[in-house]
Formats: structure tokens, C-alpha cells, sequence
């Protein structure tokens, strides 16, 4: 019996990558006088690894670009990226990040079910809570009974250590909940908790390998912008709602 719906935030609440993360870390670099530019394929081959602060040292270390001296480079990373979520949130306040179609409809409908809601990502708490209110209203952190974000687990996905903390925290067993993802990395996360796990893909993880999701839409569908299905069982219209993820669950 699916008890509560589990949602990852960049790429499948919203498209926050391309146009969102990536700006803002942009932002940063500049403000920060460095000659550092992320375009959007090398942001693409950045998302491979999670977590803003573990981005910009894969790509220190990658790409070699010219560092500043610093006396603790972790520190200095932690504060370039404090920089970067602080410009991010601006972009939310602005209103350019809109939420993905049919993930207002589906939260909706979930609550009025009384179903329970999560949130599990790798992202930070203020970069969920920024999102969240700027697209559905200052309250709407307190739809969630837990926010599982950021640095809460020791490893983030593909590792599975923020399914497990989440299932622990919410007294729940893995085959009661449904994972909402948009990448490889969250699918495996996921799976590797054992909890079934949902594909909304988007542009950058569009050629991922989803093995073992029980369906991959291009996103979760509106009664006028129908999802389309690409793999696993295609819900009645298009439209994922809380009857087809009971039934994916029960499969």
C-alpha cells in the first residue's frame, strides 16, 4: 500500500539545472573574480557528480583551472558555494524557475488523500525551501513532514544513504513509498534502499539508463499537456496521479 510519495528536487520538481544552478553558479564565479564558465554541455558533464560544493572541486581537479591561494581550500569551496545558493535564491524570488508540469497537481492531490510527502535530495535545505515557497507559498515547507537535503547524510546519491535516513525517520519500509527522480544517479540511489523508484526525465538526463524504474515519463502530465510514457505502464491520459502510482506499486 503506497503510503507516501518520496520527490527529488533539482531536474524533477523543477528545472532548476540549466537555468537555475548553472546561472547562479556563474554569478558566483564572476563576483568572485574568477575566469571560470560553465556552459551548458560542461554543466551537463558536471551533473555526473552530486552536490554543488563536490562540483566545483571535481572541476578544480578535472579541469585545472587557476585557484587563488587559500588557506583551507574545503573552506573556501564551502564559501563559493554559499555565494552561488545565495544568487540561486534570488532567481527563485524573481520567479525564473516555474515548477514542472503536473508537480503542483500531483502534491495537491496528495494532500488532499492525506498522503504523507518527502523531500530527498542532495541539494540544500535553503535551495528546497527557496523553490518551494517562491512556486507554491510560504506554508508549502510544512506539506513535507520530512526535508531530507544537503550535507544530512554522509554520502550523497548515487549512494543510498538519503532513502535510508528518510525511510528511518518516517517509520517506513521501502515497498510502502515511490521515489520521484530524473537521473541515473537518483535511481540508483533509490533502488539501492530498495525503494521503487519514478522517472520524470528532463534535457540533461534525457540519455541516462534507468534500469530498474518502474516507468520513465517525460514528465508528470496535465489533463492539457499530456506525459508521454517511454518506458513501463502509461497512466490513463497521460497524467500520473495517485491511482497509477497505487497501481505501479501493487504491480
Amino acid at each position: 500500500m503506497l503510503k507516501a510519495i518520496l520527490f527529488d528536487v533539482d531536474g524533477t520538481m523543477a528545472d532548476t539545472e540549466r537555468d537555475g544552478h548553472r546561472v547562479a553558479f556563474n554569478l558566483a564565479f564572476r563576483e568572485a573574480g574568477l575566469d571560470w564558465h560553465w556552459d551548458v554541455p560542461t554543466y551537463g558533464e558536471l551533473l555526473a557528480v552530486t552536490g554543488g560544493k563536490e562540483r566545483i572541486r571535481f572541476f578544480i581537479d578535472k579541469y585545472a583551472p587557476q585557484v587563488p591561494e587559500v588557506a583551507d581550500l574545503t573552506d573556501w569551496i564551502a564559501g563559493l558555494h554559499k555565494a552561488k545558493t545565495a544568487h540561486y535564491l534570488d532567481l527563485l524570488r524573481q520567479g525564473e524557475i516555474p515548477l514542472r508540469p503536473g508537480v503542483e497537481r500531483l502534491i495537491a492531490q496528495a494532500r488532499r488523500a492525506g498522503m504523507r510527502l518527502a523531500i530527498t535530495t542532495t541539494t540544500t535545505p535553503e535551495n528546497v525551501t527557496g523553490l518551494l515557497k517562491a512556486t507554491l507559498g510560504d506554508d508549502s515547507p510544512e506539506w513535507f513532514e520530512l526535508i531530507a537535503a544537503g550535507d544530512i547524510v554522509p554520502a550523497k546519491k548515487p549512494a543510498p544513504d538519503i532513502y535510508h535516513y528518510t525511510l528511518e525517520q518516517m517509520n517506513l519500509s521501502a515497498d510502502e513509498t515511490i521515489a520521484l527522480e530524473d537521473s541515473a544517479n537518483g535511481v540508483r540511489s533509490a533502488l539501492a534502499a530498495d525503494v521503487p523508484v519514478v522517472v520524470t526525465i528532463n534535457d540533461y538526463t534525457a540519455g541516462d539508463d534507468f534500469g530498474g524504474a518502474l516507468a520513465v515519463h517525460t514528465h508528470l502530465g496535465e489533463a492539457d499537456n499530456p506525459a508521454e510514457t517511454l518506458a513501463g505502464p502509461a497512466p490513463d491520459n497521460g497524467v500520473v496521479d495517485l491511482d497509477y502510482l497505487a497501481d505501479l506499486l501493487a504491480r
